[in-house]
């Protein structure tokens, strides 16, 4: 067996795609020789930082992204909904809050991701799927609350998500995207060799997998093996 690839997965929960390339890496992570890296960072930090505009920005992709969306929801098997007022969620509210949040149960967790991946994914499917707020402290709370974590484990990562250290870790870990050459979110950075190679977007699973010797059987591979 050989050694493990490291599999870095920055993304935030504002991005629709970022949840896409989220669930397909969580369940390929077993089914790939890999280790996956959860790096939750802020969108808003990298787009500034590289100078980059939102698709949403732009009439035409905003439109296309719409359409494109309902199909991929379908092919990846998220339940991936437009919410009523897609610019008041991504760029009026953001996700700066919501972020530290995350990078507060990270810094919790010990032995594991569990609870970040299931934090991130309730919070994603708040926006994504149900049209719900990320912003105040009892969406959060409820969010985390179906991720299975305790009221007083809640309480805990409030009181940590407005700590220096949480902003300051939220901070260096969206320059880390930066610095491999982040414009956009989901960013993958597959270390090959001792070197990193960086694929972004949700639609670049089949290059990667090419690029670590692994085979892409598709956005539900669970499904693709049991045809085989």
């Amino acid at each position: 067996m050989t050694s493990k690839r490291v599999i870095e997965l920055f993304y935030d929960v504002v991005s629709p795609y970022s949840w896409l390339g989220f669930e397909v890496m969580c369940r390929y992570r077993h089914v790939w020789n890999i280790e996956l890296k959860l790096r939750p960072a802020f969108l808003g930090g990298v787009m500034q930082g590289s100078g980059n505009k939102p698709p949403g920005m732009v009439p035409n992709k905003f439109l296309y992204m719409s359409k494109d969306l309902n199909r991929l929801a379908e092919y990846f098997d998220v339940p991936l909904q437009t919410p009523s007022d897609p610019f008041d969620v991504m760029f009026k509210k953001g996700s700066l809050t919501a972020m530290r949040f995350i990078a507060a149960v990270q810094e919790m967790e010990k032995g594991g991701d569990k609870q970040v991946e299931q934090v991130s994914r309730e919070l994603w499917r708040r926006i994504w799927s149900e049209d719900k707020d990320i912003t105040e402290p009892a969406s959060l709370a409820e969010a985390a609350m179906k991720a299975g974590l305790s009221d007083s484990e809640i309480k805990e990562v409030f009181e940590l998500s407005t700590s220096k250290e949480i902003k300051d870790k939220l901070t260096s870990t969206t320059q880390d995207a930066l610095d491999h050459g982040a414009f956009g979110f989901p960013l993958m950075v597959c270390h090959v060799s001792g070197k990193p190679e960086m694929f972004f977007g949700s639609d670049r699973f089949e290059l990667m997998a090419h690029c670590i010797g692994e085979k892409w059987l598709g956005p539900q591979p669970d499904k693709s093996a049991a045809k085989l």
